[in-house]
């Protein structure tokens, strides 16, 4: 008898939010915008003309869709092993992996988070429409140290080794743009410069001391060497972290998601897709 983890959890609505980061609403909400997207991938799979056996042959999927965005949700939420998952569906950890791997950039092609254009509608500016600015900041995640290449992963800040990505978000804590993800060891300025954000010429972005001397970002006051700051610089100081505040509330918020928090253990290759997929699950939370 095949289990249906999917009615269970459904039961108990803090549980599930617990299980996945989202709430029942914002799941099925997901799920409807999911379906047709993994329907047009699942028939161009079984069905395209140069397959060998029959049409409509070959591997079967041993859950059906919303098991399989509630499993991935779940590995997103509480990254536990495979092998475990396996145990609460019903497959072999093979099988999960398959099948994550599969729906993953189904989800991307729904969140669609850019890596490079900021654009400030007048919706995501209501309350605070005169400030006009965007907030930018980058954040890091521990990975396993590499056998060949660990000087390039090494932080200097963090004291391990890390992979790091670039965001921007809007006043009302909307995340705009995703870098792709990129070793520890570069500087925050220069992800800024090769990230080749554009945005609009009213438009200015703020960030903390990271990307001090990056051109067009306004930054706080560093405090000059053997001298104190002003009481205008550090007025200003206070209210330009009054609205950076803001990112480090997304980021904490994005690392509910245990995937972006624990030393990540995956391929490298797919973290800019999870990061871009968690940014997505934000802002479908909270924006």
């Amino acid at each position: 008898m095949k289990t249906n983890p999917l009615v269970t959890i459904k039961k108990r609505q803090k549980l599930f939010r617990s299980l996945t980061g989202i709430t029942i609403e914002k799941f099925n909400e997901l799920l409807k915008q999911v379906t047709p997207l993994y329907e047009a991938a699942e028939a161009k799979r079984l069905f395209k003309s140069k397959k060998i056996r029959k049409q409509g042959g070959g591997r079967q999927k041993d859950l059906d869709l919303p098991n399989q965005l509630l499993m991935l949700l779940m590995y997103y939420r509480i990254y536990v092993s495979q092998e475990f998952l396996g145990l609460i569906f019903g497959l072999h950890n093979c099988n999960v992996s398959r099948q994550l791997t599969y729906l993953q950039p189904q989800l991307a092609k729904i969140f669609r988070r850019p890596a490079q254009r900021v654009k400030l509608s007048e919706e995501e500016l209501t309350e605070e429409q005169l400030l006009n600015i965007f907030i930018l900041d980058a954040t890091e995640q521990q990975i396993r140290r590499s056998k060949k290449q660990q000087k390039k992963f090494y932080s200097g800040k963090k004291k391990k080794h890390t992979i790091k990505n670039q965001l921007t978000i809007a006043p009302n804590g909307r995340i705009l743009t995703v870098s792709r993800s990129v070793p520890g060891s570069k500087h925050y300025k220069k992800l800024y410069d090769e990230s080749h954000l554009t945005y609009a010429r009213n438009t200015k972005p703020i960030s903390d001391l990271g990307y001090f001397r990056a051109e067009g970002i306004t930054v706080p006051n560093k405090k000059p060497k053997g001298k104190e700051l002003t009481l205008e610089q550090k007025q200003f100081n206070r209210e330009l972290s009054k609205q950076r505040i803001k990112i480090e509330h997304t980021i904490g918020r994005m690392k509910v998601f245990q995937i972006l928090s624990q030393r990540y253990r995956n391929d490298l290759a797919n973290h800019s897709l999870v990061f871009k997929n968690i940014a997505g699950l934000h802002n479908l939370m909270y924006a």
